[in-house]
């Protein structure tokens, strides 16, 4: 049997990925989230766009270093262009807070509804918009069925999603490309000078499908993350798929 070339094999890689919804978004190349080792944890050592990730939290602390979180994210996806969408039964961001991720507070749309179903209609429906370029939602409960729907919009749309769920017991499976839980760390002054530091959190990636878990301690500043020097571990692979 001859040798099967290395680009075949590529090729086949990204096939298979492509039919489990990890599909090229940009056109021109992928797009640079700064996010360093954590690359490596992802399929293709791509963070995946076009998708939907799942983000727990446990209080108002931890739904802040979310947020924060998701913040850095979205605004590499709206440095592009497009605005995003945020759901939510109240409202959680100080939008003039937002400038410290370079997000103009005016491209984000707030969305405040009380009912799971309304909430879940509206963030699909935001998700098949392609002007888009994320959509936000604070989301207790989702099934399977709910999740597969979110993701089959964002397949067509190539929109990314983030859901925020809050005191989760018993974890169901979903169709979400991953799981993460993000809490804050202690921050570092400079020149030993009174006043806030940068925001540090701890990011676990627990899930990830076609990766593999780790956790990371990083630090936003001035528009960029920074990983902190020697934190960096791979988490036990138990599992692979999100659901």
């Amino acid at each position: 049997m001859p040798p099967v070339n290395s680009h075949i094999i590529a090729s086949l890689q990204k096939e298979i990925l492509s039919l489990q919804g990890f599909k090229p978004a940009w056109k021109n190349g992928q797009l640079a989230f700064g996010l360093g080792p954590m690359l490596y944890s992802f399929p293709n050592h791509h963070f995946p766009t076009g998708a939907v990730h799942e983000f727990l939290y446990e209080g108002p602390e931890s739904l802040a270093c979310s947020n924060g979180f998701i913040m850095a994210l979205s605004s590499r996806l709206m440095a592009l262009g497009g605005a995003a969408v945020f759901i939510a039964p109240a409202r959680t961001v100080f939008p003039p807070a937002l400038k410290s991720f370079h997000i103009d507070p005016a491209k984000i749309i707030f969305i405040e509804l009380s009912r799971e179903k309304d909430q879940l209609w509206v963030m699909e429906e935001a998700l098949k918009c392609e002007g888009l370029a994320a959509v936000i939602g604070d989301i207790p409960k989702l099934d399977f069925t709910a999740s597969r729907r979110l993701q089959l919009a964002v397949e067509q749309s190539r929109v990314t999603g983030f859901i925020l769920r809050r005191n989760i017991k018993n974890l169901n499976a979903n169709a979400c490309v991953a799981r993460w839980k993000i809490n804050s760390l202690p921050g570092a002054f400079d020149n030993d000078m009174p006043g806030l530091a940068y925001p540090r959190w701890k990011v676990e990636l627990l899930k990830i499908r076609n990766g593999k878990p780790g956790i990371w301690e990083i630090e936003w500043r001035n528009g960029r993350f920074y990983h902190l020097t020697g934190n960096a571990s791979a988490a036990p692979e138990t599992q692979k798929k999100t659901g």
